[in-house]
C-alpha cells in the first residue's frame, strides 16, 4: 500500500514539493447545466482561484467584482458582491441537510460547494496527507480497454469533500483519471468526475480538465448531459 501511494506521489510531483509549495493560482472556467438547475445560472464563468494547500481555504474572484471565501476553519462561506454588499453562512454543509437532488441553493450556498470542490480538485491527491485521512487498496475499474488502479479514502470531519468516502481511480502513469462519491450535498447523488488533461506547473501536475458526471447503477457515466465541467489555466504555484 506505501508503494502505491508512493508512486501516486511522485507522480504528481512528490511530496517534497507539494510540502515545499503553499498555494495554487488559477483561472477557472466554470459550465455545465447544474447551475442553472440549482437557481444560480450566473454562476456559469470565470474566476480567479487563490487556493491554500495546506489548509482548506480558498478565494475566488469573478470578473464582476464579486468575491467568494470559504474558510473551513472558521467553517464559513462569505460572499461579498461589487456593491461591497455581504452575504455569511456559518456551517454550510448542515445548510444541505434534508436536501434532494432537485433542491434549489441559495447563492452563498452555491459559493460554498464552489469553493470546497475546486480547492479538492486543486489538490487532489495530496489530500491523502492531512490529518485523519484513511487510505486503503480498492478493486480496480476498467473504462475504454483501460485499467485504473483504485484507491479509497475516508476523511474526517475536519475536510469538507463531497462524502465521507470517496474512491479515486489512477491510471497507467499513476495520474488521478476518475473519482466517484456519492454527493451529500446533493441528496447522496452518485458521481463519476473524470480528468481527463493534466499540466506540469511550478513542479507540480495538476489536472486543468474536470467533467462530472451522474453515476449508473454499473459504475457507467451517464454521458447524456454533463452537470458540471471546470477548465483551468493560467496556473502558477506559490
Amino acid at each position: 500500500m506505501s508503494t502505491l501511494l508512493d508512486e501516486i506521489s511522485e507522480a504528481q510531483g512528490g511530496l517534497e514539493r507539494w510540502r515545499d509549495a503553499t498555494a495554487i493560482e488559477a483561472d477557472g472556467l466554470y459550465g455545465g447545466a447544474m447551475w442553472e438547475f440549482k437557481g444560480v445560472a450566473d454562476f456559469v464563468g470565470t474566476d480567479h482561484i487563490v487556493a491554500d494547500i495546506h489548509r482548506q481555504h480558498i478565494r475566488l474572484t469573478h470578473p464582476s467584482g464579486r468575491v467568494i471565501e470559504f474558510d473551513k476553519d472558521a467553517d464559513v462561506v462569505t460572499v461579498t458582491a461589487a456593491d461591497g454588499t455581504a452575504e455569511r453562512l456559518e456551517h454550510p454543509r448542515a445548510s444541505f441537510d434534508g436536501y434532494t437532488f432537485e433542491t434549489r441553493w441559495s447563492v452563498p450556498q452555491a459559493a460554498y460547494f464552489r469553493a470546497y470542490a475546486t480547492w479538492l480538485s486543486l489538490i487532489g491527491s495530496y489530500v491523502f496527507t492531512y490529518p485523519g485521512v484513511e487510505v486503503m487498496a480498492a478493486g480496480s475499474w476498467v473504462e475504454d480497454g483501460k485499467s485504473w488502479r483504485g484507491l479509497r479514502a475516508t476523511f474526517p470531519e475536519t475536510i469538507d469533500v463531497h462524502s465521507a468516502s470517496q474512491l479515486y481511480y489512477f491510471d497507467a502513469e499513476d495520474r488521478l483519471a476518475r473519482l466517484d462519491y456519492e454527493a451529500q450535498i446533493n441528496g447522496g447523488a452518485p458521481t463519476a468526475h473524470y480528468q481527463p488533461e493534466h499540466v506540469t506547473a511550478g513542479g507540480l501536475v495538476l489536472a486543468t480538465r474536470h467533467e462530472v458526471f451522474a453515476r449508473n447503477g454499473d459504475g457507467t457515466p451517464d454521458r447524456s448531459w454533463m452537470p458540471i465541467s471546470l477548465d483551468l489555466s493560467g496556473i502558477t504555484v506559490h
